[in-house]
């Protein structure tokens, strides 16, 4: 597996794990065996970057990658996140960035996660309660203090960014980027990216499964499994995004490759400081992802997917109207 690097060196595997589907969101629930079977074959396949969240489950998940990655703990960097309330195991409506919060769910975290030091700290949220130049100090003290090494920021906007940065340098940004998710493009993020010399981490790579192929207008989400609320997984929409997953199943043919792993090869192509973690409950799907490091794509290739998506309109929003107004902030 390639290595890339993230903002002020943080090297990782070009293509890391984003955990949250063990036991959060997508309704399923795999066992503590059964997730450390998974993860500690993602380590022997070459990842060395984890990414949880102290709200998937809440709590559950950190529980998860840690009980899995301590005895690989210095091959591999877990990357974990603040910033939603939380109140004795209950996730609120709300967000909760204060400073002395933050230091809190730190300290929760390292101690679920059995580390002495978070590799990549993130912001999972803006909070707009709060002065982003707090939380970047709050972060550095930790930084300072040897129990936090990078700082990260989810989902923010490129003025954000900037005003976080001049604080605490800012390692990554975590957004949601995809074929079919491109705002990172044109609202600053890739720019202030290059900038400014931080790594961008997309989430949902493929689509939240979808640009797998593996979906249709008539497919139905178990319980627990909250695409059933997005806009774009609608009968509808996926009947008409349906067009997206064609032109990556057109390519993939000729490539001898799967639509995911043209999907996430188009991603590695676009910047050297990418590294997408898409996440996955099946070992055969984690070989397949993993795969995509090795699919090329030419300039030629490049264009021609380019020349494609600009005759796609891709359907429905990412979230429902609450959730959009968290973003971008």
């Amino acid at each position: 597996m390639q290595k890339r690097i993230l903002g002020n060196g943080l090297e990782v595997s070009a293509i890391g794990y984003g955990c949250m589907g063990l036991d959060f969101a997508y309704g399923s629930k795999l066992s503590a065996a059964e997730s450390s079977a998974l993860l500690r074959a993602a380590v022997d396949l070459g990842v060395t970057f984890f990414d949880t969240a102290e709200v998937y489950g809440p709590f559950t998940n950190e529980g998860l990658v840690g009980e899995a990655l301590r005895p690989v703990r210095d091959q591999v960097a877990i990357a974990t996140k603040f910033g939603f309330d939380i109140v004795d195991g209950v996730q609120r409506a709300g967000l909760n960035s204060r400073p002395e919060h933050i230091r809190a769910v730190a300290e929760a975290s390292l101690q679920r996660l059995g580390i002495e030091r978070i590799d990549l700290f993130y912001q999972h949220r803006v909070d707009p309660d709060v002065a982003i130049e707090d939380v970047a100090g709050a972060v550095k003290d930790l930084i300072a203090e040897g129990k936090v090494k990078h700082f990260g920021l989810s989902e923010p906007g490129a003025e954000t960014v900037r005003r976080a940065h001049a604080v605490q340098p800012v390692t990554a940004i975590q957004n949601e980027y995809s074929l079919w998710t491109r705002g990172v493009e044109t609202n600053g993020i890739f720019a202030v990216c290059e900038e400014l010399g931080i790594g961008l981490v997309p989430y949902s790579p493929l689509g939240r499964g979808f640009l797998t192929g593996a979906m249709h207008a008539g497919t139905a989400f178990g319980e627990g499994d909250f695409r059933s609320k997005l806009p774009r997984f609608t009968p509808e929409a996926m009947a008409k995004n349906q067009a997206l997953v064609d032109l990556l199943q057109r390519i993939a043919e000729g490539k001898g490759a799967t639509p995911a792993q043209v999907a996430l090869a188009w991603i590695l192509a676009q910047k050297p400081w990418i590294v997408p973690i898409p996440g996955t409950t099946k070992l055969h799907r984690l070989e397949e992802n993993l795969g995509a490091a090795a699919v090329t794509l030419t300039p030629e290739d490049l264009a021609g997917i380019a020349a494609a998506l600009a005759e796609i309109d891709i359907e429905g929003e990412r979230y429902p109207a609450p959730l959009m107004q968290v973003v971008g902030r």
